[in-house]
């Protein structure tokens, strides 16, 4: 027996090497870090602020309709103005069961295609082409589909290069401030992308279509929370790109 013992000794020593070393690297594994818990006050200011920018999108449409009143709307136009009615009814919809964050980002999403249907019903009626896709304004979302790119820095932040509505295009040109949509978190009023990971959801949903959402919210409070597709709901990653 001591004879088997003595034979099996250098196994037995290899063997506790190797799981020591095993539990060295696995507790020296960086752990995953988990969000924070979404404040109630959070979750409401969300549903507040998708409440708005439906309502702002309804008002769009009021004036839309006044503008093409009259009009002899093409096969197109009429195609792009049902799509913009269809996803105000959707937007609705879809707003009475935001019960998390996530639940925000599809309402966004819906927003957005609404808008550029606005958009081309516009161009139609103009008898222009149906513009090119872009993102949202960055400033406010609700400003509609962006048609220019303009440099601009957050204070205390590094420039970048951000899409912005033809009237936030000439403010920054001018060396004016734009016009940055605010949310009231609490008792605070803030720029939306100072306002939390409560926001993720709802931002990638405007802007996760187009590969620009790391570049537009870096050093703010959004970024971080952009960057972990786990905020974003869907397993998204935080450029929008598909996953591959």
């Amino acid at each position: 027996m001591l004879v088997v013992l003595f034979e099996l000794l250098p196994l037995l020593l290899v063997l506790a090497v190797v799981l020591g070393v095993a539990m060295i690297v696995r507790d020296s594994r960086p752990q995953p870090v988990r969000p924070r818990p979404i404040e109630p006050e959070e979750m409401a200011a969300v549903q507040r602020t998708i409440e708005e920018d439906i309502t702002v999108f309804g008002e769009d449409l009021q004036r839309l309709d006044t503008e093409v009143s009259g009009a002899l709307l093409d096969e197109g136009a009429r195609a792009d103005y049902q799509r913009a009615l269809d996803a105000y009814d959707a937007a609705k919809k879809s707003s009475e069961h935001i019960e998390v964050p996530t639940d925000a980002r599809h309402v966004a999403e819906i927003l957005d295609e609404g808008r550029y249907a606005i958009a081309c019903v516009s161009a139609r009626v103009s008898d222009q082409p149906p513009p090119a896709r872009r993102p949202a304004c960055f400033f406010d979302p609700r400003h509609g589909q962006s048609v220019a790119t303009v440099t601009w820095a957050p204070p205390g932040g590094t420039p970048r290069d951000v899409p912005v509505c033809n009237l936030d295009a000439e403010r920054v040109r001018a060396g004016a401030d734009p016009a940055i949509r605010h949310v009231m978190v609490g008792p605070r009023r803030m720029p939306y992308y100072q306002a939390g990971p409560a926001f993720a959801p709802m931002t990638f949903g405007y802007f996760g279509g187009f590969g620009v959402l790391s570049t537009l919210f870096a050093g703010t409070a959004l970024g971080s929370a952009i960057g972990d597709p786990g905020q974003l709901g869907d397993g998204a990653p935080p450029d929008g790109n598909p996953p591959g």
